[in-house]
């Protein structure tokens, strides 16, 4: 019996000797080395930097979204490329070159498609997710005849996806609940030249920013028979316009209660709208163009960032009072900002100075840094569990 005893503790430690190290993947994340055709995966426990991932091509425009159980990362790059990464063996899990030129994408629903927006040729592709098929081609032919540029894809509830054409100034809305016969309805007439989109977190409305004129459209996901309507119509009007030096981008949208906080195209300042009426309420003076206007988790800060030439610089402003209470300096070309799940923290990446910070968001101190070469994106496994990002 005893000899029978030693014998299985001892093939019990040989097991345990030859299992590999386990990890979750719940504080995993990547910080996109634009210049390099890099990612650097990260963990946000510690601020740590995990393992460094090569040959994902052109990343001077790259989005990521996550399968739902955190393990794979789809890089979108702007050479049509989409890989997909697995991030606990740290490799390239498959890639494929699927356009000319692409602009992001999203992840359905149920996470099994993945679909990407593409510049040239205008058009949306629609991947498994798990295999990587080619499952269906949406070209975006405008209402003119003309193949249009996708921007603004954003997925759904119901393994929907919603997306603009960006010269066709029309909105797309593309049921994949059978993805090899998509069902498509288009909203024309929304505005000129939409730039960017955003899905709200209740998974209610996807609001286009319109780049030809002021305001955005909005179409109710609950009811789209109700078609597209403005919103913030003419918040420019009868005033100078200035050069744009950067696109801001939607999908960095604040909303706390029932106040929504935007960045305004070509001005000094985030607009503030009424979500229950979609009109506006106030304005926020602040230091430049801004780019992402972003609420930490837990609703009471909003955090800004700048084009050119105040992209240097970071704003935080406290939600109840509308006011700048910090302005940062956390390296040059401050280009994404990236909360830990809870808000705890926010990390920064200035592509200038190859530098990742880490920031405690209640003292506003700096906890860590890390080189990382010409850093861009940020992106955390978390947002696998949230729609529209």
């Amino acid at each position: 019996m005893l000899a029978r005893t030693a014998a299985f503790a001892a093939l019990t430690l040989l097991a345990a000797c030859a299992s590999p190290q386990w990890r979750a993947t719940g504080d995993l994340g990547v910080v996109v080395e634009r210049a390099d055709g890099k990612l650097m995966l990260v963990e946000h426990s510690h601020n740590t930097q995990l393992a460094e991932i090569d040959g994902l091509g052109d990343l001077s425009h790259a989005s990521v979204v996550f399968s739902r159980d955190e393990r794979f990362a789809f890089v979108f790059g702007r050479d049509g490329g989409l890989t997909k990464v697995d991030l606990l063996a740290r490799r390239i899990a498959a890639r494929v070159v699927q356009s000319g030129n692409s602009i992001g994408g999203a992840i359905s629903t149920d996470g099994k498609l993945v679909a990407v927006a593409n510049y040239t040729p205008g058009g949306v592709k629609v991947f498994d997710s798990e295999t990587m098929e080619l499952v269906a081609h949406i070209p975006a032919m405008g209402a003119d005849g003309k193949l249009s540029k996708v921007v603004g894809l954003e997925d759904a509830p119901g393994n929907r996806f919603a997306f603009s054409l960006y010269d066709a100034g029309e909105i797309w809305l593309a049921d994949l609940s059978n993805p090899r016969a998509p069902a498509i309805r288009k909203f024309t007439g929304i505005g000129r030249q939409p730039y960017d989109a955003l899905v709200t977190e209740d998974g209610r409305y996807y609001i286009a920013g319109l780049f030809g004129e002021d305001g955005l459209a909005k179409l109710d996901l609950w009811n789209p028979d109700g078609g597209v309507t403005r919103v913030l119509d003419h918040y420019g009007k009868g005033e100078q316009a200035l050069p744009v030096y950067k696109m801001p981008h939607l999908e960095g949208w604040a909303a706390s209660g029932t106040e929504a906080f935007l960045p305004a195209i070509g001005r000094h300042e985030v607009l503030v709208a009424d979500t229950t009426n979609w009109r506006e309420i106030a304005r926020i003076p602040v230091a430049g163009q801004p780019v992402f206007a972003m609420l930490q988790p837990g609703g009471r800060r909003l955090w800004v960032n700048f084009a050119t030439p105040d992209n240097g610089k970071v704003q935080i402003i406290d939600v109840p009072s509308r006011k700048v209470i910090r302005t940062l300096e956390p390296g040059k070309a401050i280009l994404h900002m990236e909360f830990t799940p809870r808000g705890e923290r926010v990390w920064l990446s200035a592509r200038d100075s190859d530098q990742v910070s880490v920031y405690d968001t209640e003292t506003l101190e700096r906890l860590a840094e890390m080189q990382v070469s010409k850093p861009s994106g940020i992106f955390f496994t978390a947002r696998a569990h949230r729609l529209g990002l």
